[in-house]
């Protein structure tokens, strides 16, 4: 009696040991080492080519073009200047950190109400940041070309038509290099399933990452985890990241170690699990968040 008593004491010493384990190695499990951040919303957060020497992110999003959809565009990069953008852009690329566009943002002045307006944003987008080159389209960065676009839409109708928009560029998957992929992102709110002007684009199949906020959000702070199970079933073909905010003052905030401990483990046990996606650089600066985090990506 006492010899099993004692091997069963064994026996679930050693389960609690390999209980224990087991954390760190989820931790580990799927691991990418990815890291996006996004730039733009504050002159203060320093240079695009800062950013891309801290050696924190593999790729830079740039935020965001905040007017589109009736005729006008207009790029709003918090009062960052231009001029010398265009070089950091190319110093980014040289060091090998993609530098993307996104369009949207937290504004009232964008939609793509029909077919012709998300071609009319194509053929803008093209021929100011990319590959193209037309009479009376100004080209900021001047001839510096980047490297995606990302969708950030914080509103939106039944009727705009942003998988127009992503079927264009994805036949322009081209750069300007050979082989040379434009990456296509977008980065909603967790809320499954998305809206439908969202829904409908990110149904093409054709984009490469979906960078899922889970900050500043109620619904998403309590109901993460289902979401994002959600969203990872429903697109297995695309890359998933997980969507952090650096401000330790914004809902939703993760303390480093719950992203190792919780977060993190949870997020990898996605097969198509990409990475973390952090906003922004100026929180990012001021806390060093990713500095932190970065070995739990």
């Amino acid at each position: 009696m006492a010899l099993a008593s004692r091997r069963a004491a064994a026996l679930l010493a050693i389960a609690a040991l390999v209980s224990v384990l087991a954390v760190p190695a989820a931790a580990a499990g799927n691991k990418t080492g990815q890291v996006t951040v996004f730039w733009g919303r504050n002159k203060d957060e320093g240079t695009l080519r800062e950013a891309c020497d801290s050696g924190l992110y593999t790729m830079v999003i740039m935020s965001f073009l905040n007017v589109y959809g009736h005729g006008k565009y207009g790029l709003d990069l918090s009062g960052h200047p231009i001029a010398g953008i265009g070089d950091d852009i190319k110093h980014c690329q040289y060091i090998g950190v993609p530098v993307s566009l996104s369009i949207g943002g937290f504004g009232s002045d964008y939609s793509l109400p029909s077919k012709k307006a998300a071609l009319d944003l194509f053929d803008y987008l093209w021929n100011a940041f990319f590959g193209g080159s037309k009479p009376g389209v100004h080209r900021p960065f001047g001839d510096a070309w980047l490297d995606g676009v990302d969708l950030f839409l914080e509103h939106g109708t039944a009727a705009d038509r942003y998988d127009v928009l992503a079927l264009e560029l994805a036949k322009h998957n081209i750069r300007g290099g050979p082989g040379k992929p434009l990456h296509l992102t977008a980065t909603p709110r967790c809320t499954f399933p998305p809206a439908s002007y969202l829904k409908r684009a990110v149904d093409t199949g054709i984009f490469e990452r979906v960078h899922v906020r889970i900050y500043a959000d109620a619904d998403c702070e309590a109901f993460w985890q289902p979401a994002w199970e959600k969203w990872t079933a429903a697109y297995p073909a695309t890359r998933f990241y997980i969507g952090l905010t650096a401000d330790q003052m914004t809902n939703g905030w993760w303390h480093p170690k719950n992203v190792y401990y919780g977060l993190g483990p949870f997020v990898q046990k996605a097969d198509n699990y990409g990475g973390f996606m952090i906003w922004d650089r100026y929180y990012d600066k001021q806390y060093d968040y990713t500095s932190m985090v970065k070995s739990y990506a």
